[in-house]
């Protein structure tokens, strides 16, 4: 099976990889960092093709899955991947870059690889799209505001996918993880502090990338009549918070 990973350098992206070869898949693996595309490459061999490309050009996605089908073959499966959180500040001292950077990453670079991968898959009647959503789609927390907004687009976005595709053996997936350790995510969303992402994670057993790897890696194994719609998956220790209430005292 052919399959595209964006944001595949690190993190979520770097484990779904080295799982997806280790099962016998090819791997179309794509970053912004190819230096470490590149290494990774070396690590896995053969099975994985990488190239540099940046989800947020709409001209660079279009072409690249246009290269991959042109000269490798079908993309059997996308595994939409690449996405960030920046800040966690309020809303109203937040800064529009870093929304911007979300917008454009989170939600138009996953809408612009499924937008040029999803006809050849619905033309030949098979295939994956793999969403990377969030829990913070589904709980607010103070501080999540456009990175959650951005994880509730990317829900919704997959199930209205599976309105379109209803009778059709493409298959889409939102995974949402919860609490997850060992990752970039937390030093890129604070802005490369390693000691206050590391808090984060303070006498926790959260869930890690191999975790996600060991998701994507089961969904694909599915028989071709059976869709995964959303997967919420959260380490035993955390749950939704009860509703915060502002109480006066007066």
């Amino acid at each position: 099976m052919n399959v595209l990973i964006t944001g595949a350098s690190a993190g979520f992206g770097r484990a779904i990889a080295e799982r997806l070869v280790h099962d016998g898949h090819t791997v179309f693996a794509t970053a912004r960092r190819k230096d470490k595309l590149d290494e990774l490459s070396r690590q896995l061999g053969a099975k994985l093709v990488a190239f540099e490309l940046d989800v947020r050009s709409r001209e660079a996605t279009a072409a690249l899955v246009r290269e991959i089908e042109n000269g490798h073959g079908p993309i059997d499966a996308l595994v939409n991947n690449a996405g960030l959180a920046l800040g966690l500040g309020p809303a109203q001292t937040s800064s529009l870059d870093e929304w911007d950077t979300m917008i454009d990453t989170n939600i138009k670079g996953l809408v612009y690889m499924t937008h040029a991968a999803l006809p050849a898959m619905v033309e030949r009647d098979r295939g994956w799209v793999i969403n990377l959503g969030s829990v913070a789609g589904t709980y607010p927390y103070p501080g999540g505001n456009v990175y959650g907004a951005t994880k509730a687009f990317v829900h919704q976005f997959t199930l209205n996918l599976k309105a379109d595709l209803v009778g059709k053996h493409v298959r889409v997936t939102s995974i949402e993880p919860g609490l997850c350790g060992g990752t970039e995510f937390s030093v890129t969303r604070f802005g490369g502090d390693e000691q206050k992402a590391a808090t984060v994670y303070q006498g926790t057993q959260p869930i890690t990338a191999a975790d996600i790897a060991e998701t994507v890696s089961w969904i694909l194994s599915l028989p071709s009549h059976v869709n995964i719609n959303t997967i919420e998956m959260m380490p035993t220790c955390q749950a939704p918070n009860a509703f915060a209430i502002a109480r006066s005292s007066t």
